[in-house]
């Protein structure tokens, strides 16, 4: 695992590509299984260790991710995600240029359990949710028609950033799910490069970032470094 910060109270890990968050239908080794053993062998706990699920990346997206070791941590992270003091910053390449280097998408969506895919309904439709996202264009690839983009979710709905971004007919780069069948079969190009909230404890303000797999091809047609310094204001 790729710890990027841990105390007692909570634990901060770079989710790789292609594992569940927490335990599904699958049975497939989970990040939140693989963290609980970990604390369980580390600190020499007899039995089970707790281990609190704050918030959840999809399977195909990587990135920054936080669960927390106490039931206090995770009650206090788990309000700040409800009064919107949880921030969650992700790159994107997506298909295409949008229309307007900047722009908010709000739409509502409901998730089909059967097909495990996510549609934009009406608002009035039974079971839709609110979704809300802020994208900016950072760079766009004349060659190849990728854009580079910076999406702020204020929402955390499952499939909500490929879903939105189809809708603005931009779909994410290696979405096999809603890019249409051209899209070539590679690993989705969305990555949760920033999480920022305050220590549930100590109450400092805490910043991680993280960079998308060197080895994806389409992020190397950016300078990712350009836009996103992994250094954070707190660090010497």
């Amino acid at each position: 695992m790729d710890i990027l910060f841990e105390d007692n109270h909570i634990i901060v890990v770079n989710k790789p590509q292609g594992v569940a968050s927490q335990p599904d239908e699958t049975g497939d080794k989970d990040l939140y299984t693989q963290i609980k053993e970990y604390l369980v062998e580390k600190y020499n706990k007899a039995g089970d260790a707790y281990l609190g699920v704050v918030h959840r990346l999809d399977r195909p997206t990587g990135g920054a991710i936080v669960y927390a070791k106490t039931s206090k941590a995770a009650g206090r992270l788990s309000e700040q995600l409800r009064n919107g003091e949880f921030d969650k910053t992700y790159f994107a390449v997506v298909c295409g240029r949008p229309r307007d280097a900047k722009g908010k998408i709000v739409s509502y969506l409901k998730k089909d359990e059967r097909t495990n895919t996510v549609k934009i309904v009406p608002q009035a439709t039974t079971g839709a949710k609110r979704a809300e996202l802020d994208y900016e264009l950072l760079e766009y690839n004349k060659e190849t028609n990728h854009s580079l983009v910076k999406v702020k979710l204020y929402s955390g709905r499952g499939h909500q950033i490929r879903v939105q971004m189809q809708s603005i007919k931009c779909p994410v780069y290696g979405d096999q799910k809603y890019g249409g069948e051209n899209m070539p079969k590679v690993m989705l190009n969305l990555y949760a490069v920033e999480l920022s909230f305050v220590h549930p404890v100590s109450k400092q303000k805490l910043i991680f970032r993280v960079y998308p797999p060197e080895d994806m091809s389409a992020w190397n047609e950016f300078k990712l470094e350009k836009y996103l310094s992994l250094k954070t204001n707190y660090e010497d």
